[in-house]
């Protein structure tokens, strides 16, 4: 696969000729015309190198770098100052906040290329000769969602962070990512719940892991969790969405599983975190139309890059009625392979609102808690692949 290179400068003659030369050897060219959305897409694209101008309005090369060295994300990505500026203290300031080479313009296309050609090299053996650090792995993320709203997805998201915390005594963590629309505050008797708003509307620079650990709120059933406001003023946070995959690429580096409350359906922020998330579940319900809906939703999963040997299905039958399907029906119609059926326990359930707690922490033994059970052990089988 082609390197990626992000070329961060205003001039636009000098992003179409730079980015030319640097086509022509076969490189993957990302642009971007100021300091900010350079910041932006080194998050969302994480290329393998940046080549950054220095004299740029508002954000100068010097500040992008050094914010680029002081993220996680992209603090091993090599930089390139590549600027007009030709004085020896201008090159020692480049260096001093992370650059890792230094090029003046203009210059000779060869030039250019074998200083390309030599960070990347540097690169690709400075990752062999160095394994990441502890700090530095990446917990499990598993998205649940459903196809349409009243299945019980954020019931069991709880129950499943339960569940991996009862299973690993780890660090499991819980993120509602569904502004406006929170619930599981009132389900586990959270009052603060403006942990998800509060870092949403920050610049992505200051999504630090350092922040999100913050707003992280531990509750008695041993995991911790971000709730998301569900006042409909909060429903424009879905256009945040740079701000949404810093989250959940932070997120990852504090917990071993992290479980993601996707709410319903494939909405702009679940596009564009499904190549941040290890493993997708969705919800469906014994009926023909629960199947119909979830069946496209489930095909347009795999169509915007989801693994579908990496995609569950739960049959949450929440009420005891004869209209249910049986397992069997329910899997022959959505043409896609039952992780785990829950039966209907609406006693259990009631109980476990009334306590503000996962119902497989009120009774231990139960069925449903061998159900949940089920599912845990399918993402320990995934995850072992």
């Amino acid at each position: 696969m082609a390197a990626k290179i992000l070329i961060i400068d205003d001039d636009l003659d000098t992003l179409r000729l730079v980015g030319l030369m640097l086509k022509r050897e076969g490189y993957q060219i990302l642009e971007a015309t100021n300091g900010q959305l350079g910041l932006d897409r080194a998050l969302e694209d994480k290329p393998n190198l940046i080549l950054l101008d220095i004299m740029m309005p508002d954000m100068d090369g010097y500040e992008v770098a050094r914010r680029l060295s002081q993220d996680r994300v992209t603090d091993g990505i090599p930089i390139l100052m590549f600027t007009a500026k030709t004085q020896l203290d201008d090159k020692v300031a480049g260096f001093e906040v992370g650059a890792d080479d230094y090029l003046t313009k203009p210059t000779h296309p060869y030039e250019l290329q074998a200083h390309v050609k030599a960070l990347l090299g540097r690169k690709i053996k400075s990752s062999v000769k160095a394994p990441p650090s502890k700090d530095e792995e990446q917990g499990r993320v598993i998205g649940m969602l459903a196809a349409r709203g009243g299945l019980g997805v954020s019931t069991l998201v709880s129950n499943l962070a339960a569940s991996l915390n009862k299973h690993f005594q780890t660090d499991i963590i819980l993120a509602e990512i569904t502004p406006g629309q929170g619930g599981l505050g009132l389900d586990l008797e959270i009052k603060d719940g403006n942990g998800l708003a509060e870092l949403i509307t920050k610049p992505t620079e200051e999504i630090t892991r350092d922040a999100v650990a913050e707003v992280l709120i531990s509750h008695k059933a041993g995991f911790k969790i971000i709730l998301a406001p569900n006042h409909s003023s909060h429903l424009n946070l879905t256009d945040h969405v740079n701000q949404f995959k810093t989250l959940v690429t932070r997120l990852s580096s504090l917990g071993s599983f992290i479980v993601l409350d996707l709410g319903v359906g494939l909405n702009r922020i679940v596009q564009n975190l499904l190549p941040l998330i290890n493993e997708l579940i969705v919800v469906v319900e014994g009926n023909k139309e629960s199947i119909t809906v979830t069946r496209v939703l489930i095909d347009r999963l795999i169509e915007f890059g989801a693994d579908k040997n990496y995609i569950s299905t739960v049959l949450n039958n929440r009420v005891r009625s004869e209209s249910q399907m049986s397992f069997k029906e329910v899997q022959k119609i959505l043409g896609h392979t039952i992780a785990a059926v829950l039966t209907p326990a609406p006693e259990l359930f009631a109980q476990a609102s009334r306590l503000n707690t996962p119902a497989i922490l009120c009774q231990p033994d139960s069925l449903t808690t061998q159900q949940i059970t089920k599912l845990v052990d399918q993402i320990i089988a995934h995850g072992a692949k």
